[in-house]
C-alpha cells in the first residue's frame, strides 16, 4: 500500500510558498514496506534535511530527547513562581499546566499522521497544512526559531557560568581565569563542534547524557536544602520585593504563571523528534511516541514537582529571582557545602547545557538547510562542507545574542509568554483546524474523533484560553519590568 510524505511547502527550485491558503502541502507517493529508508529515498529533500534524514529511532532515543528538552535550567525557577503565588496556587497552577501540556503533547502526536499516509515531522509543516501556507507560516515561523534560537542563547549564558564556577572550584580560587565573555566563547566553541552531528537521531547520545545530568542536578538542587533544613527566617508569604499595589501583586501573579508555563518546554520538538521513528502497515508511530511521552513526562513530573515545592519549602519568598535555585543554594548553602560537591553539580549542570544545544539547535539547522537548497538549481543537498559553516554561522550568532543581552534569563515570563501558544494553543486549534479540513474533503468519511463534540469543544475551550493566557502574560511581564527595571548590562556578561 502506497504511503504519502509530505516535502516542505518550499518548492525545490524556489523559496516562494504555496500560494492556495486552503491547500495541504504537496506530497509525494511512494510504497516502501516500512517508511524509513526507501521513504526518504524516494522523497529526496526529506532525506537531505537534519530533522527527517534519519528516521531508525526508537522508544528510547525519543526517551532521551523528551527528557533533555522536557528538563533543563528554566525549572530552576519554579520556586520563585511559588513565591509570587503562594502554596495553594503554586500547587494547583503546577498541576493544571502539567495536564494541560501534555494533552497538548497528546494533540501533537496524534497530528503527526492525522492525514492517513501523511507525515508532518515539523511544528512549521503541520501550521501551514493546519493554517494555510501563509497563515501558518506567519503563526508559527517567528516562535518556533525564537524559541530554538533563544534557547540556545540561554543555554551559552548559563553554560559559560557554570564552567566558570566549576573551573573556578577545581583551582580553588573565586578569581576567574577567563573574563565572562571569553568563558561563553569557550563553551559556544565545544557546543558547535557538538552540533555537527549530522541528525537528530544521530544526537541521541547527547541527549542520554542531558537527561541524565538534568535529572542529577535538579535532584541535588532540592535535596540538599531539604538535607540542611529550611531557613530559620523563610518567610511563605508575597515576595519582599512585590509591589503593595493591586497591579503590582497582579504582575507578580502573572509573572509566576509565565515562569510555571516556561517549564514545560519542548513542544516545538515534538513531532521533529516522531519525526525520526519509522510508521509504515506495521508500525505506527504516534503509538512508540506517546509510550515515549508517558515515560519521559514520569519523569520530568517527578523532578519538577519536588525541586518546586522542596525549593520554595526551604527558602521561601528568599528564592532569587535571578538564578533561582542554583543562585539560592550558593548563597546560602554554598560555604557549608564540600567543594567537591559543588564541583559535581557545576559539572552537571555544565554538560547539560552543552549536551541540550544541539537538540535545540536542530530545527534552526533544518530551516537553514531548507533555504540552502531551495536557492540552489540543481537540487542537491548541502555538502558537509556547507552544512558546517552554516552551523558555525549559527553559533556564532548565538554567542553575540549572548554577549549582547547577557540578562537574557531574567526576561524568563516574558520568553515563556512568548512560546506559550506553542504549547497551550496551537496543538488545539490545528485539531480542530485539520478536521475541518479532514471532512471538508471527505464529507461521507466516517472521522470518529471529528465526530466526538466534547472533544471539539475542549480543543476549542482550550485554544482559546491559551490564546487570552498568552496575551495576559505578556501584558504582566512587561508591566513587571516597567514598574520594577530591568538591569540591562549590555555586552557586560557578569
Amino acid at each position: 500500500m502506497a504511503e504519502v510524505y509530505p516535502i516542505n511547502s518550499f518548492s525545490p527550485n524556489t523559496s516562494s510558498p504555496i500560494e492556495d491558503d486552503e491547500s495541504l502541502p504537496h506530497v509525494i507517493t511512494i510504497s516502501p514496506e516500512e517508511g524509513s529508508t526507501e521513504a526518504n529515498s524516494a522523497n529526496p529533500i526529506e532525506a537531505w534535511l537534519p530533522l527527517t534524514e534519519s528516521r531508525e529511532g526508537n522508544l528510547w532515543t525519543c526517551v532521551f530527547h523528551l527528557i533533555s528538552s522536557g528538563i533543563g535550567v528554566q525549572a530552576l525557577l519554579l520556586p520563585v513562581a511559588f513565591a509570587s503565588l503562594g502554596w495553594a496556587w503554586g500547587v494547583i497552577c503546577l498541576s493544571l499546566g502539567f495536564i494541560w501540556q501534555l494533552y497538548t503533547i497528546w494533540v501533537l502526536v496524534q497530528l503527526h499522521e492525522s492525514v492517513p499516509g501523511t507525515r508532518y515531522s515539523r511544528f512549521l509543516q503541520l501550521s501551514m497544512a493546519a493554517f494555510g501556507p501563509k497563515l501558518g507560516k506567519l503563526l508559527a515561523l517567528f516562535p518556533v526559531m525564537y524559541l530554538s534560537g533563544a534557547s540556545c542563547v540561554v543555554l551559552i549564558i548559563n553554560g559559560g557560568k557554570a564552567m566558570e564556577l566549576f573551573f573556578n572550584e577545581v583551582r580553588g580560587t573565586s578569581t576567574s581565569a577567563l573574563t565572562a565573555v571569553e568563558w561563553f566563547l569557550v563553551f559556544t566553541a565545544m557546543a558547535i563542534v557538538m552540533a555537527q552531528a549530522p541528525n537528530l537521531n544521530s544526537v541521541a547520545g547527547f541527549s542520554l547524557v542531558a537527561a541524565i545530568t538534568g535529572i542529577s542536578y535538579c535532584t541535588f538542587l532540592w535535596a540538599l536544602p531539604v538535607a540542611k533544613g529550611r531557613l530559620p527566617d523563610a518567610d511563605y508569604g508575597s515576595s519582599p520585593s512585590s509591589n503593595e499595589s493591586g497591579m503590582g501583586r497582579m504582575s507578580d501573579v502573572v509573572n509566576g504563571i509565565g515562569i510555571i508555563m516556561l517549564s514545560f518546554r519542548g513542544h516545538n520538538l515534538i513531532l521533529e523528534i516522531q519525526g525520526t521513528l519509522p510508521s509504515g502497515q506495521k508500525i505506527q508511530s504516534r503509538k512508540t511516541m506517546w509510550r515515549a511521552v508517558m515515560i519521559s513526562y514520569a519523569i520530568v513530573m517527578i523532578i519538577l514537582f519536588p525541586l518546586a515545592i522542596a525549593g520554595f519549602w526551604a527558602y521561601g519568598n528568599k528564592v532569587p529571582s535571578s538564578g533561582g535555585m542554583l543562585k539560592a543554594f550558593s548563597s546560602f548553602h554554598g560555604s557549608s557545602t564540600s567543594n567537591p560537591l559543588k564541583g559535581l553539580i557545576y559539572l552537571l549542570l555544565l554538560l547539560n547545557c552543552l549536551t541540550s544545544y544541539p537538540i535545540y539547535a536542530m530545527p534552526v539547522f533544518d530551516n537553514l538547510e531548507l533555504s540552502l537548497i531551495s536557492q540552489k538549481k540543481n537540487n542537491k543537498p548541502c555538502s558537509r562542507l556547507v552544512r558546517a559553516c552554516s552551523r558555525m554561522f549559527f553559533g556564532g550568532v548565538t554567542f553575540f545574542i549572548a554577549v549582547t543581552f547577557p540578562f537574557l534569563p531574567s526576561l524568563a515570563p516574558l520568553i515563556g509568554a512568548v512560546a506559550l501558544p506553542l504549547t497551550l494553543a496551537y496543538p488545539c486549534l490545528m485539531w480542530i483546524a485539520m478536521k475541518m479540513k479532514v471532512k471538508k474533503s471527505a464529507p461521507n468519511t466516517d472521522c470518529k474523533s471529528g465526530g466526538d463534540v466534547a472533544v471539539w469543544g475542549l480543543n476549542l475551550l482550550l485554544g482559546s484560553l491559551g490564546m487570552a493566557l498568552c496575551v495576559l502574560l505578556v501584558v504582566g511581564a512587561v508591566w513587571s519590568l516597567a514598574d520594577k527595571g530591568l538591569h540591562a548590562n549590555f555586552f557586560k556578561p557578569e
